[in-house]
């Protein structure tokens, strides 16, 4: 009865027995299912109607194209693509992934336990991907909790590269994208406001340090109602940012917002975390510095164990 509803008319179908819907979102349905051939337990991503958007086309392609170049232990697996049977009636996709349990996000909320080990392990693998990626020239943009899959043995793998975006230069200037990108909560500061017009890799480096914190407290750390607000979560835990950090944003609209803001105390972050491994607290600091050069990169960093 799922295949019925689930598949359109693919001649690959018939290889795949669908057990149940296990996620619905803006881009595509998620069931799980059985590889008959194999008897291997997969998730398959529908996407309908591909072609009805360029915009929504482009981030298809651009997701199944970096998926297939990015071979990584904490990266999500495409196992096979099925390809239509008529180059006609080519309306929908169904890329066929290697299957998780769960998600980041339900981790975290369905579990008030999480232990020191536990952040550190989830800690290392994200950032050993992250270093991964950004080797590739790859930069994410769109880290969050719900982007991050999980196994009940606290395995982890990015997925959903929809936006990411490749650069191949050295310089980061060279870098012009648009702001809007990645889910407001995980969005680096720089983001927020059109601070720069031009990025680098230290704005997954923010939300990994986001995700971090979440995974310390069980809440989200700056969760903005919208930019202005999630904007003054940040100053409020960072406080305002240097003379120097101001004059280096190229945005003279963003400057004279943030010079006009009242002058705010950094928090202690012992103070905001209580209880929390110091060691662990000064990682946090170097992942959510409010200027980007100040960012540790994933390279730099050496897990303790």
């Amino acid at each position: 009865m799922f295949d019925k509803e689930f598949f359109t008319e693919y001649g690959e179908a018939s290889q795949y027995e669908i057990k149940e819907i296990i996620g619905i979102g803006s881009y595509g349905v998620v069931a799980s299912a059985i590889d008959t051939h194999t008897g291997e337990k997969v998730a398959i991503k529908k996407m309908k109607d591909v072609f009805e958007h360029v915009s929504d086309a482009t981030r298809i392609l651009r997701e199944i194209k970096l998926l297939r170049l990015l071979r990584h232990p904490d990266i999500v697996e495409i196992k096979h693509i099925m390809l239509p049977p008529c180059r006609r009636e080519f309306k929908d996709i169904y890329v066929v992934f290697e299957l998780m349990e769960s998600d980041l996000d339900q981790v975290i909320k369905a579990n008030d336990d999480l232990t020191p080990g536990h952040h550190q392990f989830f800690l290392y693998q994200l950032l050993r991907a992250l270093k991964y990626i950004h080797s590739a020239h790859v930069f994410h943009r769109d880290l969050k909790p719900q982007n991050i899959l999980a196994n009940a043995d606290c395995k982890l793998k990015i997925c959903d590269f929809g936006l990411a975006r490749v650069s191949f230069t050295e310089a980061p200037s060279a870098i012009f994208w648009t702001d809007y990108v990645a889910t407001r909560w995980y969005r680096a500061p720089e983001l927020c406001g059109c601070f720069f017009s031009k990025y680098t890799p230290s704005i997954d480096v923010w939300s990994i340090g986001c995700i971090f914190a979440e995974l310390l407290t069980g809440r989200p750390l700056f969760p903005g109602k919208n930019v202005v607000h999630q904007l003054d979560l940040v100053t409020d835990l960072l406080g305002t940012p240097s003379g120097e950090s101001i004059a280096a944003i190229r945005n003279e609209k963003a400057r004279r917002y943030l010079s006009s803001l009242r002058k705010k105390r950094p928090v202690p972050f012992s103070q905001k975390f209580p209880g929390v491994d110091p060691l662990a607290l000064q990682l946090l600091e170097r992942l959510i510095a409010f200027d980007p050069k100040d960012r540790i990169s994933a390279e730099e960093i050496r897990i303790i164990g």
